[in-house]
């Protein structure tokens, strides 16, 4: 299997974060990549660098205002008298905003939706080297891979059409998604992250060439709180092409990859040419995020479980947080996916 990755990515490292109402150290940090990178070479990955794509494929997905705050935020910042070393917005409107403010603070507060965004001198750099990688791994499957793997960090998930949220700024399985769409009539998006893909579920909401399916701990008691309830189904020509599947918070393989069954099931029924995976190591048992208790053995079921779809894959690296078992888990979740991957294709040619 191919892996792309781009050192660039270690550079975003905010300080600090307000988890539960306390000031922690920064979850998703530079360290997280380089475990992932030393499990995709336990697995025996070919590491590929990220290739630099042109930047009008972000607007496919993110609106122009938002890429240039991203983009320009922290150099304004810095402007500011007093400015410290990490943007983050002490107020944000809850309701439509009477004026268009165009200052650094203001359009903080419009695009960064809570207190894990914070913005630094690096902050740019890290999260576009983040979605080229996704977009480098989607490109390898458009021109023949079976399937390839992209390092992300930044993750993605979490990010809107228009604003940052849950470590995410770019939305990489969404930039993905739409690479393939040149070549791919119908997208199918697993997101087996025990957070739930509340930005990817919104950028695709209304439209039904890209499905997307979300397996995560339920949002009654979980980040993101108001988005992944099993009744939300897509709107409009959207309506019926997007699935949650919510499960309790802390639960193990048998729910995990009874939900799953669900899943695969649905995107069967949709009959897309390729999936995008967003591939989330957080539902592991001794994850600090204590959303699910998925154990390295329920990651090789579910991996090769996916991989029974004999689809071409682009796996995308999405949440999965420091740990001594993180390396061992995604190398265990690569090799199961490849080698169950091979067998269904050998099958699938006996057929």
């Amino acid at each position: 299997m191919k892996a792309v990755f781009s050192a660039l990515q270690l550079g975003h490292a905010p300080e600090r974060f307000l988890s539960g109402g306390t000031i922690v150290p920064y979850p998703e940090s530079p360290a997280r990549a380089r475990a992932l990178l030393e499990g995709a070479r336990q697995a025996g990955a070919e590491i590929c660098a990220a290739k630099r794509f042109d930047d009008s494929i972000y607007r496919t997905i993110h609106v122009k205002g938002y890429v240039d705050f991203l983009r320009s935020a922290f150099g304004r910042w810095q402007e500011v008298k007093g400015a410290g070393p990490e943007l983050m917005p002490s107020l944000r409107p809850t309701f439509p905003p009477l004026i268009q403010n165009d200052y650094v603070l203001a359009q903080a507060g419009r695009f960064l939706m809570d207190f894990s965004c914070a913005i630094t001198a690096k902050t740019w750099g890290s999260a576009e080297a983040s979605a080229m990688t996704a977009v480098t791994a989607a490109d390898m499957v458009l021109k023949g891979a079976p399937h390839a793997y992209a390092l992300c960090r930044p993750p993605g998930h979490h990010a809107y059409g228009n604003r940052a949220a849950g470590f995410c700024y770019l939305n990489n399985s969404a930039l993905a998604a739409q690479h393939l769409r040149s070549a791919h009539e119908r997208v199918a998006i697993l997101d087996v992250d025990v957070h739930h893909g509340n930005g990817t579920q919104a950028i695709f909401y209304r439209r039904s060439d890209v499905m997307t399916v979300s397996i995560h701990a339920d949002p009654a008691t979980y980040y993101p709180f108001y988005w992944g309830a099993e009744a939300e189904q897509g709107e409009g020509e959207g309506h019926g092409y997007n699935l949650n599947l919510p499960l309790p918070q802390g639960s193990g393989d048998d729910a995990w990859l009874a939900a799953l069954d669900r899943a695969l099931e649905a995107i069967h029924a949709f009959s897309p040419t390729v999936l995008v995976l967003a591939l989330g190591l957080d539902a592991h048992e001794a994850d600090p995020l204590k959303g699910g208790a998925v154990t390295q053995g329920g990651f090789a079921k579910i991996a090769a479980a996916i991989a029974g779809l004999s689809l071409p894959t682009v796996i995308v690296q999405e949440g999965g947080y420091l740990t001594e078992h993180l390396p061992n888990n995604l190398a265990m979740f690569l090799t199961s996916f490849e080698g169950a991957h091979a067998i269904s294709e050998r099958v699938k040619g006996n057929t």
